[in-house]
């Protein structure tokens, strides 16, 4: 079976790499051997499209865990087609020395606890053959802290295809202040992580305009849409201020909250004043910027917001919101 396999992967990265222009599911089912064997021809009725496709998928997700760029083309008709580019393949040599790999090393030690965790081992893999000193252990010791990037969100993986490939997306999204999700149809730009917490950031179709969604608020499946992008994709600086904004991190105001004595340690380590009320309550001047609301809502009754009304109300709509459920 496992040579099988391999002869059918090998197989399929010939056909991406031959090809002059791109091949559609039908036109590679009909001239990879395994394929037809299995499913039948393409345009035939004796196998079943959803295994095929099942296994076409897996195949091609395969061949990009092992490197290679397959890249995705959408013709004038709407049909899909699939393609390897021989100098997109093609890298020159690479050589690292002790310090460059052991960072490379110890960002891929990041993402053991995530579910990049067998990416990041394979990547390992690759850097060893591309010159990865014997002597240096990437997964040694490196002190008392050891690096995570927790990722515990089912769309997380999804959506960061869907980033690298620039394929549209749809999820249903439950916002803050809504009981119930409805659905959004995004152009995924990139993922963030801020506060330990990861956010999408993207272009909302239906409401023509640039969103960021928190990953914990999507429901169910992340769903992949044809088609191309329809705006156009800013530069990486652009989407980080972006999810900085939106998430909170940027902020032209003060707020005067309550918090109560013991808790809130990362809203104290914000605060530009701390006073002492008395009766287990402290009195913080935190910076305001957007998303602060959804920030406080997260400490529940150890919070109380004084200042401004328009924040105040914001954090009881909320609050209100989640009530309801």
């Amino acid at each position: 079976m496992a040579i099988a396999k391999a002869e059918r992967l090998m197989n399929l990265a010939l056909c991406l790499l031959g090809t002059r222009r791109p091949l559609s599911k039908r036109e590679l089912r009909d001239s990879i051997e395994a394929y037809v064997e299995a499913f039948g021809p393409g345009n035939g009725a004796s196998g079943p499209d959803d295994s095929f496709n099942r296994m076409f998928e897996r195949d091609k997700d395969d061949l990009r865990e092992l490197g290679l760029v397959i890249e995705t083309v959408e013709s004038l008709d709407g049909e899909i087609g699939y393609m390897a580019r021989r100098d997109s393949n093609r890298l020159p040599p690479i050589t690292l020395d002790a310090e460059e790999a052991a960072a490379l090393g110890l960002a891929a030690k990041v993402w053991q606890q995530a579910r990049l965790a067998g990416a990041a081992s394979g990547a390992l893999q690759k850097l060893r053959a591309a010159g990865l000193p014997e002597d240096v252990d990437p997964y040694g010791s490196h002190g008392a802290l050891e690096p995570r990037i927790p990722v515990h969100e089912a769309a997380f993986e999804p959506l960061m295809l869907a980033c690298r490939d620039r394929r549209p997306v749809a999820f249903d999204y439950r916002k803050a202040t809504a009981a119930h999700p409805e659905q959004r149809h995004v152009e995924p730009w990139a993922l963030e992580c801020w506060r330990g917490h990861w956010y999408l950031a993207g272009w909302d179709r239906d409401r023509g305009a640039e969103r960021v969604f928190r990953l914990s608020r999507i429901t169910g499946k992340v769903r992949s849409r044809g088609g191309r992008y329809t705006a156009p994709v800013p530069d990486v600086v652009t989407v980080r201020e972006t999810v900085a904004s939106w998430a909170g991190e940027v902020a032209d105001r003060s707020a005067r909250i309550r918090l109560r004595a013991g808790a809130g340690y990362p809203l104290r380590a914000k605060a530009t004043s701390v006073r002492e009320l008395g009766e287990g309550w402290d009195e913080l001047e935190i910076p305001y910027g957007h998303g602060l609301d959804a920030w406080l809502v997260e400490f529940g009754p150890d919070v109380v917001v004084l200042e401004p009304a328009e924040l105040r109300g914001d954090v009881v709509d909320r609050l209100r919101a989640v009530a309801k459920g």
